[in-house]
């Protein structure tokens, strides 16, 4: 995963990368009705575990600080993971009213969380002597929970991926590895729900493409431009071959395909294309890994709503990172503020599962909808006290608070519907108004 602070100008090309830097192929997209269950969903939990939680500088850790291969690798005789306790992930996600988790089974460092046969750098062969993410795709499947497993194409172990033309041997190795390594995730564990690719687009290869010329010195192509030299991730073939083994897998655009959905990444924009979409973000301010400061800069409740809000108005999914401690537990406080979440969606959850978007106002928030209602979330009581919507066909038969049923008042017109005489939000952390529609 793309650390947060890695330097401005790269997060800001990294940011405008859509599938227009890859392959464009429906052929291989979901049908509508396959991805429903993940539009619905809304909310995800997204979780950041592997070597990179021992040091607790953050996932990037490897490479920002330019640590030798072999000495990195040391940290599995460090990885015991004695608290690791995946039906405990999962109860965790569903008491955070999350709907499916996403979790690394291999992150840019290339080790892996799972039984690999590509090698021996997982945990099985740690000091935890355990497959991680098998216990983890159980409990989820124990549960009812959907499951998701993120793999990055990304190895930092390879020369190849940083000089593919120079390294070609080394990176048709890399790519080897991805596909042996994707079949094993998609045959050992039974159903899995989504395949969350990470770093294998082109224009990633070679971190923007380093090259020298007499002229102008050191150089890169730069981010916002695809990679066109001989190699290639083929991920038409990668991605035939993970329908033909999980037909109905929701896949991430990431691998070079367009994907099912479309990813945005900590800084929300405003959608630009009629795609499903989803907003992955981090519950803590730091790294998408563990830190020791990550609690403290933890996101509040309000600010995690207002997100979500934000979102779903926007017919998106929120998928909220948290990462693991070095022994496998996630920060008490991480669990108390996802807890938190849960109540919202336990009281509310109405006016988010099972909606699609409407309007999204950042002076006041946005609102969702299903057949039969359109839900008004007031996340800042303009001081007007009113809230304007534009026309619809349907007539609004009632308006009010799902805090207490107390009506609302409401005027439809054909100019639009006008809320007036809100109240106050008093403690929550989103007023919601139900409009009712015959």
């Amino acid at each position: 995963m793309r650390r947060l602070f890695i330097a401005v100008l790269l997060v800001s090309a990294l940011a405008n990368t859509s599938h227009s830097q890859s392959v464009v192929d429906t052929t291989l997209l979901l049908s509508k009705n396959d991805m429903q269950w993940w539009r619905d969903a809304k909310f995800g939990l997204f979780i950041h575990f592997g070597l990179y939680a021992i040091p607790g500088r953050g996932e990037w850790v490897m490479w920002e600080e330019q640590i030798d291969t072999a000495e990195y690798s040391k940290l599995r005789d460090k990885f015991t993971c004695e608290k690791f306790d995946a039906a405990q992930w999962v109860d965790i996600a569903k008491h955070a009213g999350c709907k499916y988790m996403v979790v690394t089974a291999r992150h840019h460092d290339g080790f892996c969380l799972f039984d690999t046969h590509f090698g021996d750098y997982d945990a099985r062969h740690s000091a935890a002597k355990r497959d991680l993410i098998g216990e983890y795709v159980d409990a989820a499947h124990k549960a009812g929970m959907r499951t998701g497993i993120y793999y990055s194409p990304l190895d930092w172990r390879y020369p190849g991926f940083f000089f593919p033309e120079l390294y070609r041997t080394n990176a048709e190795e890399m790519k080897k590895q991805t596909y042996a390594q994707v079949r094993e995730l998609l045959t050992q564990y039974g159903k899995i729900d989504i395949l969350w690719y990470d770093g294998g687009e082109d224009n990633w290869l070679g971190f923007g493409g380093l090259k020298w010329d007499g002229g102008s010195g050191w150089h890169t192509r730069g981010f916002e431009k695809p990679y066109t030299g001989k190699f290639s991730w083929g991920p038409i073939k990668l991605n035939t071959m993970v329908r033909e083994l999980q037909p109905a897998i929701v896949i991430s655009q990431r691998s070079g395909w367009m994907g099912d959905f479309e990813t945005q990444e900590v800084r929300l924009r405003e959608p630009t294309e009629n795609r499903p979409w989803e907003l992955c973000t981090n519950l803590g301010g730091t790294a998408w890994g563990w830190t020791p400061s990550a609690a403290a800069q933890a996101m509040s409740l309000d600010s995690c709503i207002a997100l979500l809000v934000r979102v779903v108005s926007q017919d998106g999914n929120l998928l909220l990172n948290v990462g693991p401690r070095p022994d496998g537990s996630i920060e008490p406080a991480q669990v108390h503020w996802l807890k938190e979440i849960g109540d919202f969606l336990l009281k509310y959850g109405e006016s988010i599962y099972n909606t699609r978007g409407g309007i999204y106002d950042a002076r006041w928030g946005g609102s969702t909808i299903t057949e039969r209602a359109v839900y008004v979330h007031i996340v800042n009581v303009p001081p007007e006290k009113a809230v304007s919507l534009p026309p619809i066909s349907q007539q609004v038969t009632s308006a009010r608070y799902l805090r207490d049923n107390s009506k609302a008042t409401f005027v439809q017109s054909d100019a639009g519907i006008s809320l007036v005489n809100i109240a106050d939000r008093q403690s929550e952390p989103d007023l919601i108004i139900k409009l009712t529609l015959k």
